[in-house]
């Protein structure tokens, strides 16, 4: 039925656990550098002012440890704050970051007028970018909300974006820490006020920024929280038919009895009892003396049948249970040893509950931390370690805590003895036929686990096949010359080396870091850089125009862009059509022939090469005045034009001439926004990214598929603007910024799964669209269904290593 989250917020408040208040949480008010305590939009929380100076505003390694925590497996969560950013600025509100990895920030840039959200997509750098003006001086309230691949953004409580996107990597890695008000020490310093900042991991968490909005459909997650359901049902499936084939091969091997003849004595070996084996296998040990040769065997205990009043139990000096009389108390069933807290410390010996003297330690735990085991009277603290206590199990079993005991689980491999998983034996997995040794070998039993050996003669394929054709070692194969050969049961198999990627019989060089901007990756580690960039990873661009590579045409100028350039026609001019390079193509626009001048009343119009000039021969209404916006401006007035600072604009005998306010420095009251060359300020000037250099304010470069500008000392990036390819799979490749299509799913890293087109697994079980498992056979490879296809990749790492 349908929620409504507004009444469950405003009714029932919200669990603590499910939301991390970060002004709190990092105690800003004991903080002095770079924040100081102001008022706020509201006085039902504290606001911080951040200045505009170095500081380092993040958070504590527990608090980091923490929100790791909270975000891992999450796929829904919302992040709020109300702010008051400077006008014209740039910032950083939050930042989530591990190195240059950002798998959460939240960025707002004045300068362009955008709202933009970073996040890691499969290890790779993905920003979303919303047209809004935030830095305005005024109050906002924003709430970003993911619901695994659906994001929302709302502004002041109006929902003024919703896309769907890639679903967000939210396991964070150990080294990852939080920052507020800035990228890192050095980038993305917000300049504003900041209050009300808060992470909530709730299915459209806004609703608690903003009461009045309400939902009542299902999100994205909550959907695939069913599908997840649904995969993991046909999981559990799976493991209970091969457990109910391991109870039918055990019943039928319990039900079989062993008889041994011998001659000579019996002896029950109990010596050192306490040390014995047979204690931690729940079996005794039949000694047989003969021909003076000693040989131990294993023999089951015997099944008990208690009596109503009594149950089976451990007793010291005893290697199996035996019947002890239980108690009774308020409808609870108490085994011997065990106690019950009434208003005293009771203990269940010989069916009557014994009072006892037990005095409790001290707890280092607040009192709501308590916890009361299972037939104890003393407390322990929650989380305590009931194994580490002398909870025994055998040396086949593995003792697993609870929140109020300790009980013993069989290692993988092994089966409970009469139904107690203290003590566990082997499965044989050969004589139940539950191994998947295929034709051509023999299995062999082994402590937990089983064996695949080849019969003489074969060859091995993997760890469960075996062929007696050696396709690999003769050299019968089509391997890559970089690829390792694999036989198997067909033939066989080609595996790209590590440092390779391909399909085994084509392999190409992969470079760690990848060769940037369409640089080819001609060896591991190794970029071969396209034409106009250069660096180890092709990360530096060459800028053709100040090198003095290119000289254009005199009616075009040079301009510089990431990896190329262009000659664009100068003012006045314009192409002919033809395009040409080097801007030969440029011819003049005749703006009198075109009527595009602002000549005035007598003057006449006098075309020149780039522009035009107004002649007024005589009259009294030769003014030389300039129409200009509905209005008129005298000869010779000089103005500045509202929607741009930076330029002036002069009237001069009904011509208007406008250009670029010029920059002298040597004037100490430049206007430093319009000409930030003349910034010389040491705070003015940018590190890059790798703060290897040094950038004055003005300057522009490239980083990582941005293109970034200093200006004032902040640095602000953008996403460089890539074509929308019109295809279904698109794919980016090694280095490369922008999506290209590819018609194989497999290959595309961008898809929209379709959980109507399924997958048929090596075990016969339908696999949902974007459901991963590991092949048959193949531990060392991972399987994916994609709309239908099986994709396969094998991993390197693991191969090598078995």
């Amino acid at each position: 039925p349908p929620i409504h989250y507004s009444l469950c917020f405003a009714g029932f408040g919200m669990d603590p656990d499910l939301q991390i208040d970060i002004i709190t949480e990092l105690d800003l008010v004991n903080t002095t550098t770079g924040v100081t305590q102001v008022s706020g939009l509201h006085n039902a929380s504290k606001a911080f002012l951040f200045q505009d100076v170095e500081r380092e505003i993040h958070a504590a390694p527990h608090l980091n440890e923490k929100l790791i925590q909270l975000f891992r497996n999450k796929s829904e969560f919302t992040f709020l704050a109300t702010l008051q950013q400077k006008a014209s600025t740039s910032g950083v509100i939050l930042s989530i970051r591990e190195l240059e990895h950002s798998y959460f920030e939240l960025e707002s840039s004045g300068l362009r007028d955008e709202i933009r959200y970073h996040y890691r997509f499969n290890g790779k750098s993905r920003t979303e970018v919303f047209p809004y003006r935030m830095a305005d001086g005024q109050w906002h309230k924003i709430a970003l909300s993911l619901s695994a691949s659906h994001l929302l953004l709302h502004v002041d409580c109006n929902r003024i974006y919703e896309r769907v996107i890639d679903p967000p990597e939210t396991n964070l890695t150990p080294g990852s820490s939080l920052w507020l008000g800035q990228r890192n020490r050095k980038h993305g310093f917000f300049k504003g006020i900041i209050q009300d900042v808060k992470v909530i991991f709730i299915p459209n968490g806004f609703i608690t920024q903003c009461p009045n909005l309400n939902r009542t459909c299902p999100t994205c997650s909550d959907f695939l929280s069913l599908v997840q359901g649904i995969m993991d049902l046909q999981e559990l499936l799976a493991k209970m038919t091969a457990k109910s084939q391991i109870r039918i091969y055990l019943l039928l091997k319990v039900g079989s009895k062993i008889q041994t003849s011998f001659s000579g004595s019996v002896l029950y070996f109990i010596q050192n009892i306490n040390e014995c084996k047979c204690i931690w296998l729940n079996l005794i040990f039949l000694t047989f003396a003969q021909s003076g040769v000693v040989e131990c065997r294993r023999m089951s205990c015997p099944s008990l049948s208690c009596s109503p009043d009594a149950l089976p139990v451990h007793v010291g000096g005893q290697c199996c249970k035996i019947c002890r009389s239980k108690c009774i108390y308020g409808g609870k069933v108490l085994a011997e040893g065990q106690r019950v807290l009434t208003k005293s410390c009771r203990e269940c010996r010989n069916g009557v509950l014994v009072k006892v003297t037990e005095t409790c330690p001290p707890l280092n735990c607040s009192e709501k931390d308590h916890v009361l085991p299972e037939g104890q009277c003393c407390s322990v603290c929650k989380g305590h370690n009931f194994c580490a206590g002398g909870h025994r199990c055998g040396e086949n079993s593995e003792c697993k805590n609870w929140n109020t005991k300790a009980t013993c689980e069989c290692k993988s491999g092994y089966v409970s003895i009469q139904g107690d998983s203290a003590y566990c034996e082997d499965i044989d997995e050969c004589a139940a036929k539950m191994h998947y040794c295929h034709a051509n070998t023999v299995c062999v039993n082994l402590p937990g686990s089983y064996r695949c050996d080849c019969v003489p003669g074969y060859v091995r394929v993997d760890d469960f096949s075996c062929t007696e054709h050696d396709e690999c070692g003769s050299g019968q194969h089509n391997c890559d010359v970089n690829a390792i050969c694999t036989n198997t049961i067909r033939g066989h198999s080609c595996t790209c080396k590590p440092g390779y990627v391909g399909n085994g019989t084509i392999c190409r060089a992969f470079c760690e870091e990848g060769c940037r901007y369409g640089g080819t990756c001609v060896a591991p580690n190794k970029c071969s850089c396209p034409s106009g960039f250069t660096g180890s990873h092709c990360e530096k661009d060459i800028d053709e125009c100040a090198e003095g590579i290119i000289e254009c045409h005199n009616h075009s100028r040079c301009v510089n862009l990431p990896g190329w350039y262009h000659c664009e026609c100068r003012s006045g001019f314009h192409d002919n059509g033809t395009y040409s390079p080097s801007g030969e193509s440029c011819i003049d626009i005749d703006e009198c022939a075109l009527r595009i001048h602002t000549c005035w009343n007598d003057s006449a119009c006098v075309n020149l090469a780039g522009g035009f000039d107004c002649l007024c021969p005589s009259g009294p209404s030769c003014t030389g005045d300039c129409p200009h916006e509905g209005g008129l401006k005298r000869n010779g007035q000089v103005w500045t034009l509202k929607e741009d600072r930076c330029s002036v604009c002069s009237c001069k005998d009904g011509k208007i001439f406008c250009r670029r306010t010029a920059c002298d420095c040597q004037n100490p009251s430049v206007d430093l926004f319009c000409c930030p060359e003349c910034d010389t300020r040491v705070t003015s000037q940018c590190l890059d990214q790798n703060g290897h250099k040094l950038y004055h304010s003005g300057d522009n470069w490239t980083y990582s598929c941005q293109q970034c500008r200093c200006l004032e000392g902040e640095v602000d990036c953008w996403p460089l603007l890539c074509p929308n390819p019109n295809c279904e799979y698109t794919a980016i490749s090694e280095g490369e910024c922008c999506p290209h299509c590819v018609s194989d799913p497999c290959l595309a890293d961008n898809i929209t799964y379709d959980i109507q087109k399924t997958c048929l697994d090596g075990y016969g079980i339908t696999r949902l669209s974007g459901s991963v498992w590991t092949m048959v056979g193949s531990p060392c490879t991972t399987c994916k269904c994609k709309n239908g296809n099986v994709c396969c990749s094998v991993d390197l790492e693991c191969l090598h290593n078995n």
